[in-house]
């Protein structure tokens, strides 16, 4: 065994996890632990989104979903904001929803708020018992290919308030560029401004691109509203 396959084995037995996964899914996930597989920057990126939400007015008595909610990172924020019901999250990934509950909360604060969580690869917004008139995908497009962004936008505007906004963040291009056909975890996938505004357009949503908020690893936010 070479001295840094021995280095790295002695890391993981001290701290357990690596510190980037080599793995999608339910193996890089015990790679690196629900926190790590989401990108990290837990708190910072999970406090930017409630502080967001809130300044741009997201109210307690609002339907929420978190597209792509992963293990909780804004979870933690807005399910002891929201009023009882009113956090949906989805996401492909069980086990990082159930990771999320089962290190990042108290289960009082479940058990009172009563967060609905939805299993999907498909994004199956119709499974939710409650219609959102909020939503944010935050770090999911910057993963996927544009036939799973269309996706989104098509099964979401079948299950959201007509008065509804939703927020999405990229990673911008400067010119149209060649991204991956499948989705990854942690690929990159970046779109200019017209694809971007066209993602909208083309399933019925009008687009103002709001641009910075803060991103620490310069993300830009997107809102949608329904035509």
């Amino acid at each position: 065994m070479s001295l840094l396959k021995k280095i790295k084995k002695r890391l993981k037995n001290l701290f357990g996890f690596k510190s980037h996964p080599t793995k999608q899914g339910e193996k890089g996930i015990k790679q690196v632990g629900h926190r790590k597989y989401v990108g990290g920057l837990w708190e910072e990126i999970g406090r930017l989104q409630y502080d967001f939400l809130i300044k741009n007015g997201l109210k307690p008595t609002d339907v929420f979903v978190d597209i792509a909610c992963g293990s909780l990172r804004a979870g933690v924020h807005l399910i002891p904001y929201l009023n009882q019901g009113n956090y949906l999250g989805i996401d492909k990934e069980k086990s990082l929803i159930d990771l999320g509950l089962k290190h990042e909360f108290d289960p009082k604060i479940i058990d009172s708020k009563s967060p609905e969580f939805v299993i999907s690869k498909r994004f199956d917004f119709s499974k939710f018992s409650k219609t959102p008139n909020v939503a944010i995908a935050q770090s999911l497009f910057t993963h996927l290919p544009p036939n799973l962004i269309n996706l989104c936008f098509k099964n979401l505007k079948l299950n959201f308030k007509s008065d509804g906004v939703f927020y999405a963040t990229y990673f911008f291009a400067n010119q149209k560029i060649n991204n991956p056909k499948k989705p990854h975890d942690h690929g990159v996938f970046k779109y200019t401004p017209e694809e971007i505004k066209g993602f909208g357009i083309q399933n019925g949503w009008d687009v103002e691109i709001i641009g910075d908020w803060g991103h620490p690893r310069n993300q830009k936010i997107v809102k949608y509203t329904l035509q």
